[in-house]
């Protein structure tokens, strides 16, 4: 086989998944060849928020500021029925992630939009073939043959790379061609998703409500740009040819009180519920990524943001292993990591399911937001609660006592010629050994400092406000925020990683994890 390649990754979809592979891969210099379908952004806004673990994302893209002037901020979460009586509500906290909410409402092409507009900037290092269906992918020892269809003129080309990824949704061929295989079930109740235009603010329209009710539970959100949404579920005796005008579709608002003077209907759309998972996200050098490895309902609203962090988790890994800083047996901990997580935000929409459709009971509901006694993690509910890593690259045990697989906070922080700065823009995007108020290079063996080394890692010792720096790797703890963090589960240093997950602290090992 021929060992030249037209680019390092090939991506298949390039919806908010492959979008955000490719971001993330240029971004180290990865080159990237992307095939998508269809030649516009679909039109209909299928996910609906996103939120601060997202957004960090985006800022180590370097694209988080121009996100956030297309998205806006979301206020609560309540469920209620349809005499008023309230069930459960989800106070917003703020974010501890990074400066800004802690949700955000989206309307998802504008902000597709503006993610591809992001990617245009790297035209040197991402070539997206629009109008191309792909139809075969091979693979060997070293690379993988892509053939792709150009749907105007029937063209056959192939594509020769390093790797690819499959990010092309629910239905995606990529998972057939490697022979995947999506298990689970499919709730056999059809729903229609009404997006309207605003025309005049009502009473609580910035609180995401769910309507809960057994017959016709509702979803009711504001989405971002003066757009706003009702997702409904069709009766056994209705179908979509029920619902084929907007005459139509129009009743089913107005009982819900909505008219002619509060919204217009822009579009409407069909889906059902999938609770899906791929048998296996890899094979050799093709990976699987977003709805193309798992389908959730939208509950918990993560389908699209799992995938984005699919993305995000297999990109840093694998632009480091294309440019030689990390071993090929990285690529391993991409499913290790990211099916966990899928797998708990498609139970805790499982469990939202059941509050809106009045399945849960009261000891249910309870339970979802009981605050457990002598725990060291301030208590969040799950929806709410900043994002862990159960397995994968780090070294000691993981539950609340741990502070290992956590996420590092993100406040502002100052540097030793007195620069202010979010945490992140300071590390880096690189690995990062933290010491509280010490420097962590001296709680290092000599052999665990020359692995350390070997990944590039810096050491930073975090000092107090009150306090003067030593030197130049040294940072500030203006919020006061960091140090107390690290006391709170009794850790003087911490092995932090690109994706600001803790892989390591002192008190069961500063060694880099195997």
């Amino acid at each position: 086989m021929s060992q030249h390649f037209d680019a390092d990754v090939a991506i298949v979809g390039y919806g908010p998944t492959g979008v955000t592979a490719a971001l993330t891969l240029a971004k180290r210099g990865v080159s990237v060849v992307a095939f998508e379908r269809d030649a516009a952004i679909y039109p209909r806004a299928r996910a609906v928020t996103v939120n601060d673990w997202t957004m960090r994302i985006f800022q180590s893209l370097g694209i988080d500021e121009r996100i956030t002037k297309v998205i806006e901020p979301q206020r609560a979460l309540r469920w209620v029925t349809y005499d008023g009586t309230e069930i459960m509500r989800v106070e917003h906290p703020p974010s501890a992630l990074g400066p800004g909410p802690r949700f955000y409402n989206i309307y998802q092409p504008a902000m597709e939009a503006e993610l591809r507009a992001c990617a245009e900037e790297h035209g040197d290092l991402i070539d997206v073939r629009y109008g191309a269906e792909v139809t075969g992918l091979e693979q060997d020892a070293t690379g993988v043959t892509v053939t792709a269809v150009d749907a105007a003129t029937g063209e056959e080309r192939t594509v020769r790379a390093r790797y690819a990824i499959g990010a092309d949704g629910g239905g995606s061929p990529t998972r057939g061609m490697i022979g995947g295989r999506l298990d689970g079930d499919t709730i056999d109740v059809r729903w229609i998703v009404i997006d309207c235009r605003v025309k005049r603010w009502w009473p609580d329209r910035d609180l995401l409500t769910f309507w809960s009710d057994r017959r016709r539970p509702v979803v009711d959100i504001a989405l971002s740009a003066g757009n706003h949404r009702w997702e409904i579920p069709l009766e056994p005796h209705e179908t979509e040819a029920d619902f084929a005008s907007e005459d139509d579709v129009w009743p089913l608002l107005k009982a819900l009180g909505v008219t002619t003077d509060d919204v217009s209907i822009h579009q409407w759309a069909f889906y059902r519920h999938h609770t899906r998972m791929a048998d296996a996200w890899r094979s050799g050098r093709i990976f699987l990524a977003g709805d193309a490895a798992h389908l959730m309902p939208p509950w918990a609203g993560a389908g699209m943001q799992t995938g984005m962090r699919d993305a995000h988790n297999l990109g840093w890994k694998l632009a480091r292993v294309l440019n030689g800083e990390l071993d090929e047996s990285w690529l391993d901990t991409y499913e290790t990591e990211r099916r966990p997580n899928a797998a708990f935000y498609t139970a805790l929409a499982v469990g939202l399911g059941r509050v809106i459709k009045q399945e849960a009971t009261p000891a249910e509901i309870e339970e979802m937001n009981r605050v457990p006694e002598g725990t060291v993690t301030p208590f969040e509910p799950p929806l709410t609660a900043p994002p862990v890593l159960e397995a994968g690259w780090i070294r000691g045990p993981v539950g609340d006592a741990s502070i290992v697989g956590r996420m590092v906070p993100q406040p502002v922080a100052g540097d030793a010629t007195g620069r202010m700065a979010r945490l992140d823009d300071l590390l880096g995007d690189g690995f990062v050994l933290l010491g509280a108020d010490v420097d962590p290079a001296g709680l290092l063996t000599a052999a665990e400092r020359e692995r350390w080394d070997a990944l590039g890692a810096r050491y930073v010792a975090v000092r107090p406000k009150t306090a003067y720096t030593r030197g130049p790797e040294e940072l500030v703890d203006l919020d006061e925020v960091l140090l107390p963090w690290l006391a709170r589960y009794g850790v003087r240093a911490v092995a932090v990683r690109p994706d600001r997950f803790v892989a390591a602290a002192d008190v069961s090992g500063l060694a880099a994890p195997a």
